[in-house]
């Protein structure tokens, strides 16, 4: 009876540790799961930022950027103009129309104001624009250049989180939804971004 008692007891305790065991392991990726995603979401509320800004960079000076100082001057000390168009068609005597088109400039708005507003981003620091979240010294990799597309040469854009959290976003896989972060292509017309 005491055998049997001392073997109840000594199973009992191991049940009990292997329980702790895999309730800490369960606990431990559940933990790891939400970091990844929090941090995640750092790195893209920080890629459309920086995506913003290149997209104003390229609407004012006709051609993204490559460099981070010419797209953190730009934020800081660029100009967006305000205007107004008036069209007026004209009915030419030979049935034809004549489009004449009017554009006043109305004013400036600051690019800082305009794109990174304290109501949209209330956190917006330009110092860390292109440092990765959660990082000190990782900065986003950016390449920027003109490519030909059905013989037209076009802007393109691409911006990618060189410091991955997440374990299984790599360079190599396949999928763009599970290469890192990133927005924009070398290959395509786009600024969508991977997590869209």
């Amino acid at each position: 009876m005491e055998k049997t008692r001392i073997i109840s007891i000594s199973f009992l305790v191991l049940s009990l540790l292997l329980a702790g065991f895999l309730g800490n392991s369960i606990f431990k990726s559940i933990d790891e799961a939400d970091r990844i995603a929090r941090m995640e979401g750092e790195i893209i509320n920080k890629l459309m930022m920086i995506r913003e800004a290149q997209i104003g960079y390229q609407a004012v000076n006709g051609q993204y950027t490559s460099d981070w100082d010419k797209l953190k001057s730009f934020v800081d000390s660029g100009q967006f103009y305000l205007t107004s168009r008036i069209e007026t068609i004209h009915q030419l005597s030979y049935g034809a129309d004549s489009v004449v088109v009017e554009i006043d400039t109305l004013g400036t708005v600051a690019v800082i104001d305009s794109l990174f507003s304290a109501d949209k981003y209330p956190k917006f620091d330009l110092n860390t624009l292109d440092i990765v979240p959660g990082t000190t010294d990782k900065k986003f990799a950016m390449w920027a250049d003109k490519i030909e597309k059905s013989n037209v040469r076009v802007d393109v854009v691409e911006v990618w989180n060189t410091a991955p959290v997440d374990p299984k976003r790599k360079e190599d896989n396949e999928a763009r939804t599970k290469k890192p972060l990133r927005f924009g292509s070398r290959t395509s017309i786009t600024t969508a971004g991977n997590w869209e």
